[in-house]
């Protein structure tokens, strides 16, 4: 049957227009105007509601395989489609790492049987892994990660001549973790002595420091800049940072962008008295002044891309005491959506440029095929929400596998009703429908 979708608000390329917008199959195709119904299509009255395209997560860790104590793909995937998010790109730092071929093809075998959202991955880089790298079918890759910072396994790249090798022999996207390791250590080092092991969770951002982000990101865009690698920043955290992008050329014709997370956008460093290591990421939640920043930055295209770096631990796990073992990072993609709404409805973005960083310039970024926006011929991946209702974010609701969320008891200002992924409802009235309709992601390269 083919699907109608009646009267909503599509937002879409800069405009919201109410129109009727019709599926066939996996695709749509016709947008706007009214449609009449034949016998053959289901209609879904969407008066008073907003389409959205389906948010692409260009950066999730969904922890399979090695780490499933933690989280899986399936329940990830089942939390994205519950947030919104219709197709996610995972990182490379599972169990093993994904860092050669074989281990890249387990993870899309396991993703084509149980990913309730697309999905694509990304190719771990390491100071010995050159060879596989160039291995890599770009049409069938996201990019590739490269932690420029410590992170899980074999996977800190600190081996600056190796570097410059990487950047000159790939043509596939080179994401970017920016940490300056020695920095990092020598704070760490200076606040063990300070503290012991009984070092304050406030302490993350100075030990994750400003000093330590900008001096990583700037070596990265210089190293860009002299090989003409094409580089993408993950999750700016700093106002200082940002003198590093530009905004007065289009997307596509960058070589240089950025990415920005839901937590750096919401959160401050005066919350670490309140949610403690449940806001401990990498890199650190920093200053309110660092946060205007971001958003001035995200308003103004300095920043490309919005992400959640979904990273979720337990409970138990977050609850470590000692600091140095308590880890970094948290779920979010079943409430980046929710949190974006949020900050639409208080006037911190507009409902367009937030589907354009979250929808649209993920697609232009990785030339990801026929998703990203709502038009005639691409996949029907969308969202459909409500702008007058609310969520609270409650223990019962929470679909993430470790069950909890930096936002418990939050009310966000907005409820998602509906999420379609390839045709299909993946998500309707609070539940996640069984059956999978997901799809790998394909590149236009």
């Amino acid at each position: 049957m083919k699907t109608l979708i009646k009267n909503p608000f599509v937002v879409n390329e800069k405009s919201i227009v109410k129109g009727d917008v019709l599926i066939d199959g996996e695709k749509i195709i016709k947008v706007g105007g009214t449609i009449e119904a034949d016998d053959n299509t289901k209609v879904i009255d969407a008066n008073g509601l907003y389409l959205l395209p389906g948010l692409i997560d260009d950066q999730v860790h969904f922890r399979e395989p090695g780490l499933t104590h933690k989280a899986t793909i399936e329940t990830e995937s089942k939390a994205a489609v519950a947030g919104g998010i219709t197709s996610f790109i995972e990182m490379p730092n599972t169990v093993p790492n994904t860092t050669t071929i074989e281990a890249l093809n387990n993870k899309f075998d396991i993703a084509n049987k149980t990913s309730y959202a697309n999905y694509s991955f990304m190719f771990g880089g390491t100071n010995d892994n050159l060879e596989e790298i160039k291995k890599v079918d770009p049409k069938q890759v996201a990019g590739l990660k490269l932690f420029l910072g410590s992170s899980t396994g074999n996977m800190l790249v600190n081996d600056e001549k190796l570097l410059e090798e990487i950047f000159s022999n790939t043509d596939l996207i080179i994401s970017v973790h920016c940490e300056d390791e020695d920095t990092v250590q020598n704070n760490l080092n200076e606040y063990t002595t300070k503290y012991g092991t009984e070092i304050p969770v406030e302490n993350h951002p100075l030990i994750r420091s400003e000093e330590a982000c900008y001096l990583s990101s700037s070596k990265a865009i210089e190293l860009a800049k002299k090989t003409n690698a094409r580089l993408h920043v993950f999750h700016l955290s700093t106002a200082k940072e940002l003198e590093l992008f530009r905004n007065d050329i289009p997307l596509k014709e960058k070589r240089i962008t950025a990415e920005v997370c839901i937590h750096h956008l919401w959160f401050s460093d005066s919350d670490y008295k309140e949610k403690g290591s449940f806001i401990k990421w990498n890199p650190a939640v920093k200053t309110a002044n660092d946060r205007e920043a971001l958003w001035e930055a995200l308003n103004n295209d300095k920043i490309d891309v919005l992400a959640s770096d979904h990273a979720p631990h337990t409970k138990e796990e977050k609850l470590n005491p000692i600091y140095r073992d308590c880890p970094s990072g948290g779920p979010l993609v079943q409430h980046s959506l929710l949190a974006l709404l949020t900050k639409v409805k208080e006037g911190k973005i507009s409902l367009e440029k937030m589907v354009e960083k979250a929808c649209h310039n993920p697609a232009i970024l990785f030339d990801i095929e026929k998703r990203g926006f709502i038009k005639p011929n691409y996949y029907a991946d969308m969202v459909l929400v409500n702008l007058n209702q609310t969520t609270k974010v409650t223990q019962e609701n929470i679909l993430y596998k470790c069950k909890w969320s930096p936002f418990e008891e939050e009310v966000f200002k907005a409820k998602i009703i509906t999420t379609f992924v390839n045709g299909n409802i993946a998500y309707n009235n609070n539940s996640v429908i069984q059956n999978r309709f997901s799809k790998q992601l394909t590149f236009n390269r």
